[in-house]
Order: structure tokens, then C-alpha cells, then sequence
């Protein structure tokens, strides 16, 4: 392991246990390009396109101008500064089964990195009037556990704050069927709700967006009505592509209140990929979302986002929409700028989430929903 990185992350881990305003602006700038220098050093494939673009440590000033690896390319590149031994894990880019997934390498210490940058930010972005019960939750997953599925980072996420806050009971309702789509378990699903509304126990649900809209389709089919306890929480994540039904975010949320009791502000919104290693969340909805008052995501402290405009390369303005670009510090031992496919509307130090670029290919853990 390069002492150099380690050290990085080290002092990373450590910035990150503190409040979130630990990393401010000229703070971010130093240890970006710092960052960026190592992984210069010790990222070969990195170094290439760096070099290509005539982008390198002693011409780089700003954490703006870091050159940043769009996420196709983690697909044929080995983006990454650890040894092959040093690989103990993989995050895989969830997709169509045509597609060749991305591949983001993690070692132990990587791992660390990533899930105290995961367990700080939901905390953080919990509802305040929830954070009292966060040590005793109890989860319902709607993937498959990490036995079945450990390539995904999404399903790692949620384990890590299963193993952090969840009470033993908690469980993982998805299942895999023999095209390796994700389906839900319907009945386990019943029983656990039900036990929660007799036991009076708040629950806390965590999955797709696709993953929610089965789970309400059942429920209508089933002219089943739940009113979850007061307190319960639903995070929901990924998007549509390629699948049979789409619903707008905001009918949704309202079918996800009628059938399970959850009201608005307790519904929260994550923003992640395989090729990072910190989330964006849009838990400040306060007054709820509307045309006026749209959903924003932000980034926690040790991450920064810029809205690019595909035809100049350049920062779009306020209110303005364009591809979505991620500086993670979190990741340490890969690439901290991430180009993804994503677009959003720039909206202060955050943006609304549009959707997928036009003749991008369908991507995210939604596509894994049978």
C-alpha cells in the first residue's frame, strides 16, 4: 500500500468524523490538488489522460481544473493506484446484461474511507426529529443482500448502515432470479410491515425508485393500506431506464404516503454511483418540492459538484442545466473527478437531478428491478 495515499486517507477519515463544516473552501483546494498530485504519481491509467490533456500537477492551481475521467472509461481502464493484490473488492456499474460494467477497486482501506464517508453523510441528512431512534433501526432493504450481489455499491451502502444502526431483525427482501434481475420478496415485505404497525415500531425502508413502484403496484393489486409508525423513514434511490413503468418523482412519493403512511418530508432522495465513494442527498425539502421549490441534491463537505455544459466544457450558470460532475475526495486510491452521464440543473452548491444524457446508456440500480 503507498504510505502517501494512506496517509491521505488517514487525514480524510479524520476530517470526515468531524462536523461537516471541518472542510471549507481554500481547505478543499489544497487537499484536492494534493490528492491529485498523488494520484498523478501512482494512477497510471490516470496519469495517461492527464498527460493527453496536457493536465498536470505543476499546471493545475484551482480543483476546477483537475482533469476529470468520465465514467465509461472505468469500464476499459484499470483507474485505480492499488496493486491487484490489494484489491479485495469491486464495485460493478449496474446496467443492462449487454453492457460491459464499470469496475471501481477497493482494498480494506479504501472500504473504511467510503463507509465512514457514507455513515456521516446519512446521518447528517436523516430527518432532525428522526436522529433519536437512528440506533435502533429497523431496516427493510428492498435488494437482495450482499451474498448475492457483492459487486453492488448500493447494496454494500446499505449493509454498512445495517452493521452501523440496525437493530438484528433487520432484513434484505430482495431476491435474484435467474436472469440475475432483482425481484421482492411480497409476503416477507407484508409480515415485517404488519409487525411494525403491532409492535408500533418505526421502520426504516431503503431502496430503488423502481424497487418503491413494485412495492406499490403490490399493494394497490392487493388493496393493502399501511400506516407505518409515526417516525418511519424512506430513502430511495436509481431511476427508470429502459424499464416498463416510470413514475414523476413527485406521484411517487404521494403513491409511497398512500399505500404506506409515510408522510412527504419524511421521504429522502440519494444520489450515487459505483464510480464514487460519497452520496448526494436532497433531504432539505422544506417547504416540500415543487416547480417553485425543486428537489436539491448536495454533496457532503469532502465532495464538490459542477453542472458542465457538454458543448463548451465549461460551468453552466444558475439555473441552467448540464452533465454533472463530481470531485470526491473520498476517493483516494481511484480518481476524485468523476464525469458522469447525468444531467441536472445547477442550483446554488447543489443541483436538481434531471436525468440521463441522450444516447448515454442506461445505467443505475433501478435497471436491476425485474
Amino acid at each position: 500500500m503507498n504510505k502517501e495515499l494512506s496517509s491521505f486517507a488517514a487525514r480524510l477519515r479524520g476530517l470526515i468524523a468531524h462536523p461537516p463544516s471541518a472542510i471549507r473552501h481554500p481547505q478543499f483546494t489544497d487537499l484536492a490538488l494534493e490528492l491529485f498530485a498523488l494520484q498523478f504519481q501512482h494512477n497510471p491509467d490516470y496519469r495517461k489522460i492527464c498527460e493527453a490533456r496536457k493536465l498536470t500537477p505543476t499546471t493545475v492551481t484551482q480543483w476546477t481544473q483537475i482533469p476529470a475521467v468520465p465514467t465509461a472509461a472505468f469500464k476499459e481502464l484499470e483507474l485505480t493506484s492499488l496493486a491487484p493484490e490489494a484489491r479485495t473488492a469491486v464495485f460493478h456499474s449496474s446496467g443492462t446484461t449487454e453492457q460491459k460494467p464499470s469496475r471501481h477497486f477497493h482494498s480494506m482501506e479504501s472500504l473504511a474511507v467510503y463507509e465512514a464517508s457514507l455513515i456521516a453523510w446519512f446521518l447528517e441528512n436523516v430527518p432532525p426529529d428522526l436522529r433519536f431512534a437512528i440506533d435502533d433501526l429497523r431496516l427493510i432493504s428492498l435488494t437482495p443482500p450482499p451474498t448475492l450481489v457483492p459487486h453492488s455499491s448500493l447494496v454494500h451502502m446499505f449493509e454498512t448502515v445495517r452493521l452501523e444502526y440496525a437493530v438484528p431483525t433487520s432484513m434484505f427482501a430482495g431476491q435474484l432470479k435467474e436472469d440475475h434481475s432483482w425481484t421482492l420478496d411480497f409476503v416477507a415485505i407484508y409480515y415485517r410491515l404488519k409487525a411494525a404497525i403491532d409492535s408500533w415500531q418505526p421502520v426504516t425502508m431503503l431502496g430503488t425508485a423502481f424497487s418503491f413502484v413494485h412495492l406499490v403496484d403490490y399493494l394497490a393489486a392487493k388493496d393493502l393500506i399501511f400506516n407505518l409508525p409515526a417516525g418511519s423513514l424512506i430513502m430511495e434511490t436509481g431511476g427508470y431506464k429502459n424499464r416498463s413503468r416510470t413514475l414523476p418523482k413527485d406521484e411517487l412519493h404521494a403513491l409511497i404516503t398512500e399505500r404506506l403512511g409515510v408522510p412527504l418530508e419524511n421521504i429522502i432522495c440519494e444520489y450515487g454511483m459505483s464510480e464514487l465513494s460519497s452520496q448526494a442527498y436532497d433531504s432539505e425539502i422544506y417547504p416540500p418540492a415543487s416547480i417553485l421549490h425543486p428537489r436539491v441534491f448536495r454533496f457532503p463537505p469532502w465532495a464538490r459538484v459542477q453542472i458542465i455544459s457538454p458543448e463548451t466544457g465549461r460551468e453552466v450558470a444558475e439555473g441552467e442545466t448540464g452533465l454533472i460532475r463530481v470531485f470526491d475526495l473520498a476517493n483516494v486510491f481511484s480518481v476524485a473527478a468523476i464525469q458522469t452521464e447525468d444531467l441536472g440543473v445547477r442550483r446554488s452548491d447543489g443541483f436538481e437531478l434531471v436525468g440521463r444524457a441522450q444516447l448515454a446508456e442506461p445505467r443505475g440500480c433501478s435497471l436491476m428491478i425485474a
